[in-house]
């Protein structure tokens, strides 16, 4: 049987893309992709990038006190959100036209179009067409969702926060996971007056609790009013605001209100079922070690699968896509030992097991180390830093690193080397300290603090 294509891609994310510029430019294919939306998915358009520029962007609210207190005659000055909102699309859009000329210079035909399944080899197209490849790839992504209560409609997500109009004067932001808490920072940071709900006892749910701990004890210094233990019961309008009745009784109101407290995979209204493609329980796309459904011909990557919701890992899924469909070299995806970056304020980098986690499987030391770091101390600063280790006592190996800090992010990428390899105490002991850094405490801890 013959095929219009060699690979159909649908969706324009990262893990998307990079599949099929790889597949075509490297391996010849002839390729297809189809987007409805923007090129470049969550994390170009409305994740990880922008956010980022966020982040950066509140970060300079302190650094004006900083330089004083370092000899700088500077004075501080009004946050202009129309400006940066201004170089902010325009960045997006400028990424955007580079993801697009990757996949045309590759040989990639574009579809700006919605996409579902027919049968195993069959797409249709929003405008009715239908295309047939060999393969098909569904890398669709994910989307927030805010769950149904009265008043949930006036609620705002991620996806919204970045096209404000203004910035408000207030903000509640539901929810203790990594999205909630980075906006936290962010909006707290570009003066926003912040409160954070969350219903779970610590936010950050998931990594380890004394590097939460911290987490959420600088927020708290930084200015952002968090509530654990609380929820939204009701919300409705009133005049501008949005009066909010929280769980603990509170009644308040707040210029905005944003909810990031889970995402749902995009694969509702393609077509799987019919084609007898297995869904999870919270609509993914169920796939085996390689990315491929039941349906031998078709293929799923990145967050619509729900198996870790990080974009190098749906790049890294592709790749392996690619390696394994088109390369004739069977590769199974590698989800252990990934570094991760929460860029709360302080950010958090980790990788490996938490302390809860590792003491359930073995018995291990625990290296902790929570300082003032030198460049905010000399400022008058009280932020504290935490530098931690979890270390088998059985095989001395590090199973977990983690760190709270500034700069966590750029720290943990190059400590997760170490300990993707394999890395002892004893290695990490043998290293010389480079000095004055804060991250020298990751070599220089020679006793444990507790063991478990």
């Amino acid at each position: 049987m013959s095929f219009d294509y060699d690979l159909f891609v649908i969706g324009g994310g990262s893990g998307g893309v990079r599949a099929a510029r790889v597949a075509a430019g490297d391996t010849g294919a002839k390729v297809a992709l189809a987007e409805e939306d923007r090129y470049g998915g969550t994390c170009v358009i409305r994740g990880c990038v922008p956010k980022k520029l966020m982040v950066f962007a509140s970060e300079y609210s302190g650094m004006v006190e900083d330089a004083q207190a370092y000899g700088w005659d500077i004075q501080p000055g009004a946050f202009n959100w129309d400006a940066f909102r201004g170089k902010l699309n325009a960045e997006l859009d400028r990424l955007e036209g580079i993801y697009r000329s990757l996949l045309k210079n590759s040989g990639v035909e574009s579809f700006d179009q919605r996409a579902k399944l027919v049968d195993a080899h069959t797409v249709e197209l929003s405008d009715g067409t239908r295309k047939t490849a060999k393969h098909i790839l569904i890398a669709t992504g994910g989307r927030p969702v805010v769950p149904e209560f009265p008043g949930s409609e006036l609620a705002i997500t991620s996806n919204e926060i970045f096209h404000l109009d203004k910035l408000p004067d207030s903000i509640l932001i539901v929810g203790g996971g990594y999205i909630a808490s980075e906006f936290a920072g962010i909006m707290n940071g570009l003066g926003v007056k912040t409160t954070q709900f969350y219903r779970g006892a610590q936010i950050l749910r998931g990594f380890d609790d004394e590097a939460r701990g911290l987490v959420c004890e600088e927020m708290c210094q930084n200015g952002i009013d968090v509530h654990l233990g609380t929820n939204v019961l009701e919300m409705r309008k009133e005049g501008a605001q949005i009066w909010v009745k929280a769980t603990n009784g509170e009644e308040r109101l707040f210029d905005q209100v944003m909810y990031a407290t889970g995402r749902a995979p995009n694969a509702d209204d393609m077509g799987l079922e019919e084609i007898g493609i297995e869904r999870g329980r919270k609509g993914e796309i169920v796939v085996d070690a390689y990315s491929q459904t039941g349906v031998p011909s078709v293929y799923a990557i990145g967050d619509v699968t729900d198996r870790v919701n990080l974009t190098p890992v749906a790049i890294r899924e592709g790749m392996a896509f690619v390696e394994t469909v088109f390369k004739g070299n069977p590769t199974p995806v590698d989800h252990d030992l990934i570094p991760t970056a929460i860029f709360t304020q302080p950010e958090m980098g980790t990788v490996g097991l938490s302390e809860e986690e590792a003491r359930e499987r073995e018995p291990i030391e625990v290296y902790s180390a929570s300082f003032k770091p030198m460049q905010q101390s000399f400022a008058g600063r009280a932020a504290r830093v935490l530098m931690k280790l979890i270390v088998s006592q059985e095989t001395r190996k590090v199973l977990g690193c983690h760190i709270v800090a500034p700069g966590a992010g750029e720290m943990i990428q190059l400590a997760g080397i170490a300990v993707k390899m394999g890395a002892t105490k004893e290695d990490f002991d043998r290293t010389v300290a480079v000095h004055p850094t804060m991250s020298e405490e990751l070599v220089t801890m020679k006793s444990p603090t507790r063991t478990a």
